[in-house]
């Protein structure tokens, strides 16, 4: 049988347990992870929370390696410095793309397909704003497509994904196969070391806004202009959230929205994550989806595209004078995008109207300020369990008091009213 080098401490007492860095608790309930060729611990926070039910916490080695940046940690690849008695580990280097590739791609936005259909949702201004702000160009890979490039805090160029859209739906295109290449790859750059980060990376300049992750680069562009008031990325696919590509959001507010079909494993993985940031898995889709638009693993961008953009906006942005690139874009007829399916609660048309919720979060507190709360766990809904409802409260209240009439904060007061109406029909 194999022999693994990191394992969970074997249970010797509860000297052995530790407090969990992510839930707090006064038990020792928390393992720590050993290296079994020194005994050592690797790091407090590296290890599991064995009240997973309500925790579910868990960091393990390779992740913490991969957080820290550091390679090739098994045994096999270190190599020993008999001097010290100390490891040497070895780190890859990461390669990146030239600048000039990079600036050359910015241009013939007319036979962009994307960008088509940016200009269809959005008109002229808006899209030169988001080609000023997001790094997108064009391919020749295929006619038509589009190359969505990531920049790292560093600005340097790490590598682009190239996809074709559809100009008319915004669909990606699937057939005969799904288009996805890559920059790296298509130029043949020797010796490639690729290391991926997040789409919209060298956005994290501005420490001003909480951040907000999706799957796709498109929905992430999509959703830059109805909900400005985050700092949108990408990470590219459901499985790509982890905390290599995470690491640059320490200390940040993170909302994850990720598409339908991946509510359960994002809302496992905020958990994991939750020694680098705030994470907080939006269910905002998981409650408005029907069956059929379930089957379909809908995402952000399919929702707000049914809505006209100025009304998630308090104005216009402002027109900036395009690049001489940018200046080459073709007028594209508008396609008017269906109707909404579902109707507006009366709290999201007042969000809509710039109006504030003052009468129902008055009301919320009046009520809970004179009622029992439970003690015991109360099972909210089905994407979610209230471990403390004091802690839950005291949370949404103040998020909500400074996101007042902020329609993306609706999910808050949504859920104090879902807990006010359980705990009037079972605890009172």
């Amino acid at each position: 049988m194999k022999s693994h080098r990191y394992i969970l401490e074997p249970y010797k007492g509860m000297n052995t347990r530790y407090r969990c860095p992510s839930c707090q608790q006064k038990d020792k309930i928390f393992t720590l992870y050993i290296d079994t060729e020194t005994g050592e611990h690797i790091h407090p926070t590296v290890g599991r929370c064995n009240r997973e039910s309500n925790c579910g916490y868990h960091l393990t080695p390779k992740q913490y390696f991969e957080t820290n940046k550091v390679f090739n940690y098994g045994a096999e690849s270190r190599k020993a410095n008999w001097k010290t008695g100390t490891d040497i580990l070895c780190v890859k280097h990461t390669s990146s793309i030239a600048i000039d590739i990079f600036d050359k791609s910015r241009t013939s936005y007319d036979c962009n397909y994307f960008i088509q259909y940016l200009l269809s949702l959005f008109g002229k201004n808006v899209t030169i704003e988001l080609l000023k702000k997001y790094p997108i160009g064009t391919s020749k890979y295929w006619k038509g497509a589009t190359v969505f490039w990531q920049i790292d805090t560093h600005g340097k160029v790490r590598t682009g994904k190239i996809m074709l859209y559809s100009p008319t739906t915004g669909k990606r295109v699937k057939e005969p196969h799904n288009l996805i290449h890559w920059v790296h790859k298509a130029i043949k750059q020797p010796n490639f070391e690729l290391k991926q980060c997040l789409f919209g990376e060298h956005l994290l300049i501005d420490k001003t806004k909480p951040v907000a992750i999706v799957e796709s680069e498109k929905t992430a562009v999509i959703a830059s202009v109805y909900l400005p008031q985050f700092v949108w990325l990408a990470v590219g696919s459901l499985n790509n959230l982890n905390a290599e590509r995470c690491n640059v959001l320490k200390g940040r507010t993170v909302i994850l929205f990720p598409d339908l079909k991946g509510f359960d494993k994002w809302s496992s993985k905020a958990k994991e994550l939750s020694h680098i940031a705030n994470f907080v898995t939006s269910d905002l889709l998981e409650r408005k989806a029907t069956d059929i638009e379930r089957k379909q693993g809908l995402d952000l961008a399919d929702y707000l595209i049914k809505f006209d953009y100025k009304d998630f906006i308090q104005a216009e942005p402002q027109a900036i004078a395009p690049t001489p690139a940018v200046q080459t874009m073709v007028e594209v007829k508008a396609i008017k995008p269906p109707e909404p399916v579902y109707n507006f609660s009366r709290c999201e048309k007042m969000a809509l109207n710039g109006s504030k919720w003052h009468k129902e979060i008055a009301e919320l507190e009046s009520y809970f300020s004179i009622i029992t709360l439970p003690t015991q766990p109360v099972k909210l809904n089905s994407c979610g369990t209230i471990t403390d409802c004091s802690k839950f409260m005291e949370s949404h209240f103040e998020t909500l008091k400074a996101n007042n009439g902020k329609r993306t904060f609706l999910p808050y007061l949504n859920r104090l009213q879902e807990l006010k109406q359980i705990i009037t029909e079972k605890y009172n």
